[in-house]
């Protein structure tokens, strides 16, 4: 189990809170708008920012998604994760 997953936050309210960094490059990547997950299991399989643009919160087209598995560690007030800019 990733070592991201023993502190994850209890809702996804609270997760959208939270500002992602790319460790990579220490850009602020923005704020989760949504998560991609197995309706079955229940498991996640990746976060989903909005990407760059006025209008990026209602596109699909520059949306950033980012496996679970690229979770580093999710803080009190961000979540860390390694992006290297191909989803």
């Amino acid at each position: 189990m990733h070592s991201a997953l023993i502190s994850v936050a209890s809702s996804f309210s609270e997760l959208r809170n939270k500002e992602v960094i790319n460790i990579c490059d220490g850009s602020l990547l923005g704020c989760i708008s949504d998560l991609e997950f197995n309706s079955c299991t229940g498991e996640i399989y990746s976060i989903v920012l909005p990407g760059n643009g006025l209008l990026a919160s209602f596109s699909s087209k520059n949306r950033i998604t980012i496996p679970w598995r690229d979770i580093e560690r999710i803080g009190k007030d961000t979540i860390l994760v390694k992006y290297s800019g191909e989803a």
